[in-house]
């Protein structure tokens, strides 16, 4: 199969893989992996921010952290975590790139990541979660309800804390999770 029909087809880093894609990947690669996984997202990445809160002499307790500071970041992490899985589908213009982006990163997907998800957090990950949600931001998205910015926030404030914590792996593992359950059955998003 080439390149541009798996593209089409649109194989997503962020799903859980399948056998076909497993068989892909290990035809592609020639040893089964993929060298190309960025390295927020592997095991690496735990002592990388480790050392990079260190320069910036950041040696505080990250549980005392605001929610919408951690929030602020999980949004970034967030962001660059979707740029990177859309870009991950295949060279295209810009604008498409951006579309399909913006389609997951807006404040509606969010809320019904964090919705579908919060089932399968942990105790900790849940009273993060909360945290963020009973945040009071000075304002909300434009497109999205109250209901939805600060659904949208507990998740981003999830974000952040894991990210901050090195726990990137299951970061992702929720993140993945949350995308494939809001999906309707032919692969188009729910949102």
């Amino acid at each position: 199969m080439s390149d541009n029909n798996k593209r089409e087809r649109g194989a997503d880093p962020l799903l859980p893989e399948t056998a076909e894609n497993k068989s892909m990947q290990s035809a592609e690669s020639g040893e089964g992996g993929d060298d190309r996984t960025p390295s927020f997202m592997t095991n690496e990445a735990e002592s990388d921010i480790a050392a990079s809160l260190a320069l910036f002499g950041m040696d505080a307790d990250i549980r005392t952290f605001s929610p919408l500071a951690l929030a602020f970041l999980g949004d970034a992490v967030y962001s660059l975590i979707i740029r990177t899985s859309v870009l991950a589908r295949g060279n295209r213009q810009a604008e498409k790139l951006h579309n399909e982006t913006t389609r997951l990163v807006r404040a509606q997907k969010q809320a019904a990541i964090g919705k579908a998800i919060y089932d399968l957090l942990t105790t900790e990950e849940k009273k993060v979660y909360r945290r963020g949600r009973n945040s009071h931001p000075m304002h909300h998205a434009k497109g999205a309800s109250l209901e939805e910015y600060l659904q949208a926030t507990a998740l981003e404030t999830l974000c952040g804390y894991l990210y901050l914590q090195g726990r990137t792996d299951r970061l992702m593992e929720l993140l993945r999770t949350g995308l494939q359950l809001t999906r309707r059955r032919n692969g188009d998003p729910l949102l």
